[in-house]
């Protein structure tokens, strides 16, 4: 039988990637972003950030961020696992509002990793793909666990999507990819997405299903005749565009004390946008089991006055 070995909780934010002498570009993204009325974010702020926008601060949080993916790529390099299962948002990469499902596998065998043209991006979006690792063009996917779990899943009664092609301009999307990015440069481990729609109203599936979903994954890989050993991944998060500390927290707590129904009962109105990936960590502690979390770093990478940034947590389970 197979077994999961490992959780790995982190952020895959661009402002992981992108240098520090470099973050008041994303701020100038921020002011105009459709999804921010900057404006009035800057009228209703009541902390003094200044302290957190130095330039040395922002070099102390970059550097305690390249600490923290360091940290985890070598956790995860010593577990020696033979296939990773991954739980990520698509962001409209391979579903689109004509047909978003809440819940997708993917159960091909090969898993392509585009790296897009950065001639028309903005400056940040560049400054962030020179960060990334050289990848291949393709890697191994788990096309047989994938299966496995989609057939146990539905037994259980989750209404999975399944899909083995992805699309050929964009390639498995951000969430999955930073595995071979940032997390293990240079690896090549076997992956089987999970996505979860955390984005988009009004189909986003609550805390409570997230994590039934997780406690589902790991059941099935505990009938899998593969008898391999299994790594999960939780990635994105926390709190962003606007920060939320008091919500970060109030999210490690209750994983750290394994508190389900603490996790259960987060609040679905903060859980939007980019702070909606909270969700992959909520499955992620289904996922998991009976092993015990490791909080390497919670970082709030603030970049600008109106808390606008992200906040960047790093964790294991074994």
């Amino acid at each position: 039988m197979a077994e999961i070995v490992l959780g790995l909780g982190t952020s895959h934010s661009p402002q992981l990637s992108v240098r520090y002498p470099d973050w008041d570009y994303m701020r100038q993204k921020d002011e105009t972003d459709p999804r921010l009325d900057y404006a009035t974010l800057v009228q209703r702020t009541k902390r003094d950030l200044t302290p957190e926008l130095t330039m040395a601060k922002w070099q102390e949080r970059y550097d305690a961020c390249q600490r923290a993916i360091g940290v985890l790529g070598d956790v995860l390099r010593r577990a020696e696992p033979d296939v990773i299962v991954v739980f990520g948002d698509d962001q409209h990469e391979q579903f689109l509002d004509d047909n978003l499902p809440a819940l997708a596998i993917y159960h091909g065998e090969t898993l392509p990793v585009v790296r897009h043209g950065d001639g028309a991006a903005a400056p940040w979006k560049r400054f962030e793909q020179q960060r990334w690792a050289e990848t291949a063009p393709e890697y191994p996917a788990a096309g047989a666990l994938a299966a496995h779990l989609i057939a146990a899943l539905a037994d259980e009664e989750f209404d999975v999507t399944r899909c083995n092609r992805l699309r050929a301009e964009v390639g498995v999307g951000h969430a999955f990819s930073f595995l071979y990015r940032r997390v293990w440069p240079g690896g090549a481990l076997p992956m089987v997405p999970v996505m979860l729609n955390t984005y988009y109203p009004p189909n986003q599936p609550t805390p409570r299903r997230c994590h039934s979903l997780g406690r589902a994954v790991r059941e099935a890989v505990g009938t899998w005749q593969g008898g391999e050993r299994v790594a999960v991944l939780a990635s994105g998060g926390l709190s962003h565009i606007v920060i939320d500390e008091p919500l970060d927290l109030q999210v490690l707590d209750a994983l750290k004390a394994r508190d389900t129904r603490a996790l259960h009962a987060l609040p679905r109105g903060l859980l939007k946008g980019g702070t909606s990936e909270i969700l992959n960590w909520v499955a992620l502690d289904g996922a998991v089991g009976a092993l015990q979390m490791t909080l390497i770093d919670y970082i709030p990478g603030y970049r600008s006055r109106p808390s606008t940034g992200c906040a960047m947590a790093f964790a294991y389970w074994n």
